[in-house]
């Protein structure tokens, strides 16, 4: 996973290590070069003193040599001319030296003279130091300077973009408040507040749309189902129908059945996908789950057994808490082993078990969770009972989990 980074920080990143480079490179470029130039200064006045020494010897002066900075002597032959550093012994200083010498081989009125001058180099390098250590400081005073006001100006020009990006985090589609949003002289800054605030309309527009149309199938199509209902209860109540035709009416009633649940989770799942469940109270979970337990046994479910040895109490939306545990206990009670298997429930102080009985694992408890999805190709089932529950404990962050064990499948919900 990649790490992120804030843009200013990244941006007074770059400068900085951009900076010390520049600083580093500039300091060795200016200590080499500082040091040619010195170089070249002293070997031109050694020169300058060869010549000298020369004019002098051809206008028949009589030179005496004054070591270690000028040497005349006679030799027997010529040789090429050298140029070198070399250390000497220095009397005056009373310590070895390094000196950058020349020396020459010359024929003057016949006779073959070596004449050697030198100067002193060691100062040269005191001189580049101090050179280089100037550089440095002054390079770092002016780097600190246009850091912090890079940095200052950079947070001025994207201040604009970071207003409208907080704006954008706090945007929701449920209230009816328009999104406040900072315009900027930037060109770029002031195109993206003008997409922003025309996205940020037509998503609000659409999302009310999308509400609106909801809404108006789901209650739509109620009319004209509680009259299919009311027509078929007529029909099966009639005494001349024959037992073909009543097991007919019966299979209609029963997807009409199914297609009226279908209508009521697809509605909570879009109400719950568009954030319209925002009623927060406290939820005595414990006793809500001995509720609805105690509501299904009233319907002749009596083999539910509930166990609690903790009282939980939750902040969400009572209507969420209903369904999340209704759904928990129909999924249990339409995929028990039979009708006469126990199914269990317990609880403690952070977790919420559902057991029922079963002969095997699922083949894909990767998809249980998805919409629409069955394992068992069940008829009372709309595949959506599961699908439900995972998005409620995702609004609240529980966590939802499947195993089996021991003959039994269980579904539990970690509340902290």
């Amino acid at each position: 996973m990649t790490v992120k980074t804030r843009l200013i920080r990244k941006t007074a990143k770059a400068f900085l290590v951009t900076g010390l480079l520049l600083a580093c490179f500039s300091s060795i470029i200016l200590y080499f070069y500082t040091k040619h130039l010195l170089q070249n200064e002293i070997e031109e006045e050694l020169y300058s003193t060869e010549a000298r020494i020369e004019t002098a010897l051809n206008e028949h002066q009589f030179l005496y040599s004054l070591p270690p900075v000028t040497e005349v002597k006679k030799v027997v032959s010529l040789k090429q001319e050298i140029l070198k550093d070399t250390l000497i012994y220095d009397p005056s200083q009373d310590e070895v030296e390094l000196f950058r010498e020349l020396s020459t081989f010359k024929q003057i009125h016949g006779e073959n003279y070596q004449i050697t001058v030198r100067d002193l180099v060691v100062e040269s390098d005191e001189i580049l130091v101090a050179i280089v250590i100037a550089n440095i400081g002054v390079f770092f005073l002016a780097f600190l300077f246009l850091f912090y006001f890079n940095t200052a100006q950079n947070i001025k020009l994207w201040k604009s973009f970071f207003y409208n990006l907080e704006q954008m985090k706090a945007f929701s589609l449920t209230s009816k408040e328009p999104i406040s949003l900072m315009d900027s002289d930037i060109l770029e800054f002031s195109e993206l507040k003008f997409e922003i605030a025309v996205l940020t309309q037509k998503v609000r527009s659409d999302y009310e749309n999308l509400k609106q149309f909801t809404e108006d199938v789901s209650h739509e199509m109620q009319t004209p189902l509680a009259i299919i209902q009311a027509k078929i209860d007529t029909i099966i109540n009639d005494q001349s129908i024959n037992n073909e035709q009543f097991e007919q009416i019966t299979s209609v009633q029963t997807h009409i059945q199914k297609l009226k649940q279908l209508i009521k989770r697809l509605t909570i799942l879009t109400k719950i996908d568009n954030n319209q469940f925002t009623n927060i109270e406290k939820v005595n979970f414990t006793s809500l789950v001995k509720q609805i337990i105690g509501n299904f046994k009233e319907l002749e479910m009596t083999n539910i057994i509930f166990d609690a040895n903790a009282e939980l109490q939750l902040q969400m939306d009572p209507y969420l808490a209903d369904v999340l545990v209704n759904n928990l206990l129909s999924n249990a009670i339409k995929h028990s082993k039979d009708k006469s298997s126990e199914i269990t429930v317990n609880m403690d102080d952070t977790t919420l078990y559902v057991y029922n009985a079963g002969n095997s694992a699922l083949n894909h408890p990767e998809k249980l969770f998805s919409r629409f999805y069955r394992e068992a190709h069940n008829n009372q089932s709309t595949g959506l009972g599961l699908s439900i529950v995972k998005k409620i404990c995702d609004i609240y962050g529980f966590r939802l989990s499947y195993g089996f064990s021991q003959n039994q499948h269980c579904f539990s919900v970690v509340f902290k």
